[in-house]
């Protein structure tokens, strides 16, 4: 595969403004806008990531060419996505593709009747596909089960040239969607979200953003918050923050909210090693609470 290139950053999305806990929606915009086509021009990327070697190189030509006989609809996302859409190179040894549940045992099934080595690493979300010490990860969903990959996606996903092949990255709303939640000890996905909102911003539907993340406001609040602090110049990236709406409207949540009547976390929506921590300082998670609520 080609180092990084530089050209057209592609299709725009629309922009809109959020809407609800975060932020306001200007009337003359439809607030559910209907799902578009990819355009069908491909654009190249801003850039590509650094594969780690060449063999590294050669298996991910191969799988997205594989990818793209096998008629099996799928995105590419993760750092070949950042790159993309920001221009900002970065090394990698992987590739992660994304596609609907209903999908993923189709792709690891074409790929192992090619002899590739497939493997389920978790049926919730995850399966990987090997050939050598080369693999790409194969997801439909997340591990907190807060993201399922959906029809949605592949409507406003954008075209692209990866080496000689042509395929559907996944778009910058989805992406930040999809790292939004990303935060463990020893990997935390917030500069990418950061520099997604710096390069990517008029290419973000704000309004469709927050309808993903509308149960979890204050995850993305946090993201927005933080970039903010790393890019004071650039605030206005972010429309309504720039005047303060989206604080106001955090606040007046807050304050209309009702504290639960004993002691809640959620930390398995972030990492399993907070989870352990918070479970041993007594709190108890969001998800079981709400199951023994059901039973009774």
């Amino acid at each position: 595969m080609q180092s990084p290139h530089l050209g057209a950053s592609g299709t725009s999305e629309r922009l809109a403004c959020c809407q609800g806990s975060l932020v306001h929606l200007d009337d003359q915009h439809d607030v559910n806008p209907p799902p578009r086509s990819p355009s069908e021009h491909p654009s190249e990327p801003l850039a590509l990531p650094r594969l780690v070697d060449e063999e590294a190189e050669a298996f991910v030509a191969e799988a997205i060419a594989e990818l793209g006989r096998s008629q099996i609809p799928f995105l590419i996302a993760g750092t070949f996505a950042v790159s993309a859409h920001t221009g900002i190179s970065r090394p990698t040894k992987d590739l992660d593709v994304f596609c609907k549940p209903g999908d993923y045992t189709r792709i690891l099934n074409h790929f192992k009747a090619l002899g590739y080595a497939v493997e389920i690493e978790d049926d919730r979300w995850l399966g990987k596909v090997f050939k050598g010490k080369s693999f790409f990860d194969v997801i439909f969903s997340s591990p907190n089960g807060t993201m399922m990959v959906t029809d949605a996606w592949f409507a406003n996903a954008l075209l692209t040239e990866i080496g000689a092949s042509t395929c559907a990255i996944v778009a910058p709303t989805e992406l930040v969607w999809s790292k939004a939640f990303i935060q463990l000890r020893h990997r935390y996905d917030g500069a990418d979200v950061a520099h997604l909102i710096l390069k990517a911003h008029d290419r973000i539907d704000w309004a469709r953003l927050l309808g993903y993340m509308e149960a979890h406001w204050e995850v993305l609040l946090i993201h927005l918050l933080n970039f903010r602090w790393i890019y004071p110049s650039e605030r206005d990236k972010v429309p309504p923050l720039a005047d303060g709406r989206a604080l106001e409207q955090a606040r007046g949540a807050e304050r209309s909210s009702t504290a639960p009547d004993e002691d809640l976390s959620r930390p398995d929506v972030l990492a399993s090693r907070l989870r352990n921590r918070c479970e041993g300082m007594g709190f108890r998670r969001c998800r079981r609470r709400l199951r023994h609520q059901r039973r009774n």
